[in-house]
């Protein structure tokens, strides 16, 4: 049973922590690089924000949106 947790530390601190390894290393170098997929990621939700944002307004526009408050029988 040793082996078994042993063999679960291995993969999780040798192998599946090398991306995060590497970063820290390279934090020591380059900030702005290392930060790089941070950056990426938080353009991606700045762009599904705005996108989602378009949408709720057309919806909006469109009155296709129903915003009925009884909606469930515990509201009315």
């Amino acid at each position: 049973m040793r082996a078994f947790f042993e063999a679960i530390d291995y993969l999780f601190t040798d192998i599946l922590f090398i991306p995060m390894h590497f970063f820290r290393n390279l934090e020591l170098e380059n900030w702005w690089t290392a930060n790089i997929i941070t950056w990426i990621f938080i353009i991606i939700c700045c762009a599904a924000f705005v996108y989602w944002l378009k949408q709720i307004r057309i919806f909006d526009a469109t009155g296709e949106d129903k915003q009925d408050t009884t909606a469930h029988s515990f509201l009315s």
